[in-house]
């Protein structure tokens, strides 16, 4: 199938200012593709999925080429949070009603050890991004929830996860006051810095022989033959064309009109995080202090932890727009201010956004398209760990590996129906739901 008629549009592509951006490891130099070249396997995409895909693939003996339209980690793979979140957005026992034994389990346990495999990798490869496993905490911001979090904890409780119950009493001494009625905490779970670790995924890859194009964004992909080697693909940027047996696209909240239909399978937003400058000693201690991070059950989502250096980040909301995104800074800025009602005036460093990818089911989605064509997106804002997984299980599939560690269902494509109509319904559905926590947070 050809594409020759789409034309990528113009993108601003210098790496926009971030805390990660300002604190990251080098990046490695990963100059365009210019001319001809050949791979077993090309990868769209240079953020988590692309890059754990073509390391996992470089080990496994593929020859594998990365083309990115800007440099590794510039979407929201280096933008995010850098929370390391076992699991998906639903319990296990949800995800095995939903999906039946033989996917769900698959489904589970491959979102279980996401964050396993993500830091892992960090030790394998020496990745320099301050990775921490301390824990992921989900708080009760009402009593209400208290009931979904047993459960979900007991869920996994049962299949022997490390995970803990954490009572008021000992929530409130990890956060320094008693606004969470409850919680437990998955110690599966961390922190990275995440512009870092991609950086550190590419280089991993390219030291065990991937190739990785910055600066070549694809604007034709298009079956081609190959010769003798049978039918493949050709992949064409400004300065180059690129022929593969196998294609992975890896373009999560950025996807877009590459592939028919792929881009309104998900609704891309625009995740939000502000940063303070480093917190004085005694601040440090009373918010987290043990390095673990935290998201509660704002449908609205809350999420928060602090960097190596004692910064204090603050996520929340998600726009549709990017001038929505920025219009939220001020309201996480005060979302620390009331976490820190006793320190003064806070210093604040940095905000910055990045655009993520939804779908309706909140579940991440791996699709083959064609023979030999794949693609994984959709994280729901679990993108470092299960990116990180979804990039590892396109490998098996392009490798054809005959019993893979973990596995993924493959789900029908469905785009979205009236999709450009997005931005209105993220916008009406946010605006609910702040309504909703609001008169929450007054019963609180």
């Amino acid at each position: 199938m050809s594409q020759t008629s789409y034309t990528k549009p113009t993108t601003n592509l210098s790496l926009p200012s971030s805390l990660w951006a300002a604190t990251a490891t080098p990046a490695p130099e990963t100059p365009a593709l210019v001319g001809e070249a050949r791979a077993n396997v090309a990868i769209i995409g240079g953020g988590f999925t692309g890059l754990s895909a073509a390391l996992h693939l470089a080990t496994g003996g593929a020859d594998v080429a990365v083309l990115e339209a800007a440099e590794p980690g510039w979407g929201a793979s280096g933008r995010n949070g850098g929370q390391v979140i076992p699991g998906l957005k639903e319990d296990p026992r949800q995800i095995l009603a939903r999906f039946g034994e033989k996917d769900g389990e698959a489904m589970v346990r491959a979102s279980g050890a996401a964050a396993d495999l993500v830091f892992d990798l960090i030790k394998r490869y020496d990745i320099d991004c301050d990775g921490q496993q301390n824990g992921w905490i989900q708080a009760a911001h009402t009593h209400a929830m208290l009931g979904d979090l047993q459960k979900r904890h007991g869920d996994w409780a049962g299949r022997e996860a490390d995970v803990a119950w954490l009572e008021p009493a000992e929530l409130s001494q990890r956060m320094g006051d008693g606004r969470y009625h409850g919680g437990w905490i998955d110690k599966r779970g961390g922190s990275v810095q995440p512009l870092s670790y991609a950086r550190g995924l590419a280089r991993a890859a390219m030291a065990n022989g991937a190739r990785v194009y910055g600066s070549s964004p694809v604007q034709d992909l298009s079956r081609a033959n190959l010769g003798r080697n049978g039918k493949g693909w050709s992949l064409t940027t400004p300065q180059g064309i690129l022929r593969a047996d196998k294609v992975i696209i890896a373009t999560n909240g950025y996807t877009d009109g590459l592939w028919p239909g792929l881009a309104q399978t998900v609704v891309p937003v625009f995740s939000v995080q502000v940063a303070t400058a480093p917190l004085g000693e005694n601040m440090r201690g009373r918010i987290l202090g043990g390095g673990e991070v935290l998201s509660d059950t704002h449908r609205v989502l809350w999420y928060f932890r602090q960097d190596a250096h004692g910064r204090l980040i603050m996520g929340g909301g998600g726009s549709a727009y990017e001038s929505g995104a920025v219009s939220m800074y001020d309201g996480l800025r005060d979302r620390i201010r009331d976490l820190l009602p006793d320190a003064g005036e806070i210093e604040f460093e940095f905000a910055w956004n990045g655009k993520v990818a939804l779908t309706t089911d909140h579940y991440p989605h791996l699709h083959e398209l064609a023979p030999g064509l794949w693609a994984g997106l959709g994280f729901n804002g679990r993108g470092v760990a299960m990116a990180t997984m979804m990039g590892k299980i396109l490998a098996d599939r392009a490798l054809a590996t005959a019993a893979p560690e973990h596995d993924f269902p493959n789900m029908r494509p469905r785009p979205l129906p009236l999709h450009f109509l997005r931005g209105i319904a993220v916008t009406a559905t946010r605006t609910y739901y702040n309504f909703l926590d609001a008169l929450d947070d007054k019963k609180r």
